[in-house]
């Protein structure tokens, strides 16, 4: 695939078929993956990568947690702000906004709401999970580099057929993620990832968020 057609097609998948990924092909986009940029070569980024048990394990403890209510906020780990500009929010609604249309999941539909977060909790049923971290000590420019490492993975991924969702989902049960996947003390986590095969027979995979125009976000300097 055209690096181009794969940057544009590219979306995230909230539904995926149950065919597992050849782990051979997994190491080639993680193989290929590897030349993603980072500052002064640092390369701040570890990779985990799961099926199977370990996967459903790391499911069925999460689950359990948020039911019971468990978890921390996105700012206990300075991942998100608590409260957010009119602009961002904005944006951040149009999306949910968009999904739960598609789901016929109604405005104050709570239930309905907690049912398809969870749905993050499940991988969207995709066969594989990815989950990267980075070093606590390190600090923005190394956050920097993992992000784009992890954008080189969802297109490398696009390149084999492959479909993937980031998710930030996870950052709050953290603790529980990590401990499955036996991650040294020192890392942090950057990023969830669903990786699979799309299923293009649900109806929230028709869901393609909106981007602001270029004449909205660029501002050019110097030119004629």
């Amino acid at each position: 695939m055209d690096v181009l057609d794969a940057i544009q097609n590219r979306k995230s998948i909230r539904a995926f078929k149950p065919d597992p990924v050849p782990r051979k092909t997994l190491e080639k986009v993680l193989e290929i993956s590897q030349r993603a940029p980072s500052g002064t070569n640092t390369q701040p980024w570890h990779t985990y990568v799961c099926t199977g048990a370990v996967e459903q394990a790391i499911t069925d403890d999460v689950l359990e947690m948020a039911k019971s209510g468990g978890g921390k906020g996105y700012h206990d780990y300075d991942y998100y702000p608590e409260k957010w500009k009119d602009y961002h929010n904005g944006r951040r609604r149009g999306v949910g906004l968009g999904l739960y249309g598609l789901l016929g999941i109604e405005k104050g539909d709570r239930e309905g709401a907690a049912r398809q977060g969870a749905r993050n909790f499940k991988f969207f049923d995709a066969p594989v999970g990815i989950f990267v971290t980075t070093e606590k000590y390190l600090t923005k420019g190394s956050w920097s580099d993992t992000g784009m490492y992890i954008q080189t993975i969802m297109l490398a991924a696009k390149a084999f057929g492959l479909d993937t969702c980031p998710q930030a989902a996870w950052i709050p049960f953290q603790e529980v993620v990590l401990k499955h996947l036996e991650v040294p003390d020192d890392q942090i986590l950057v990023s969830g990832m669903s990786l699979g095969f799309a299923d293009d027979s649900k109806i929230e995979n028709r869901l393609v968020s909106e981007r602001e125009p270029v004449e909205e976000v660029v501002r050019w300097r110097g030119f004629d």
